[in-house]
């Protein structure tokens, strides 16, 4: 069994921001299946931690761009979380960096993540944005 699971629960029904979404499903499965390993592949460690931190670039770029067209009253507040994020992320990879083995802390940080910001703070916006026709 995966140590997260999409659902349709996740979903919000803008096709980019949901794809955008399964991949940071997959990614986190991906990582704590790696994780559990004896001995983790560093190099793979550095592919999927890296790609946390694109992930949040091109994420987080992708909402804000739609908040701001569209004037999101809560886009500021949504985007102090995006920034929470980022900055974890790059943490991650910096201690990967200098030889840290990243455990149980940050799949427990994408685990919430998943479950609090989609589904709480990206389900707020989800009918605003839909109001505007954005699909």
């Amino acid at each position: 069994m995966a140590f997260m699971e999409w659902s349709q629960e996740l979903e919000l029904g803008f096709e980019e921001i949901d794809r955008q979404h399964r991949w940071l499903v997959e990614a986190t499965n991906a990582l704590h299946e790696e994780l559990q390993k004896g001995e983790p592949k560093r190099e793979r460690l550095d592919v999927l931690i890296g790609g946390l931190v694109i992930y949040a670039r091109n994420h987080f770029a992708t909402e804000e761009r739609l908040f701001e067209r569209y004037q999101y009253p809560l886009g500021e507040a949504h985007h102090k979380e995006h920034v929470n994020f980022a900055i974890a992320a790059r943490e991650w990879k910096q201690r990967h960096e200098s030889g840290e083995l990243l455990g149980q802390e940050v799949l427990d940080f994408l685990k919430h993540w998943l479950l609090y910001h989609i589904l709480k703070s990206d389900k707020a916006y989800a009918p605003f944005l839909k109001s505007h026709g954005v699909k």
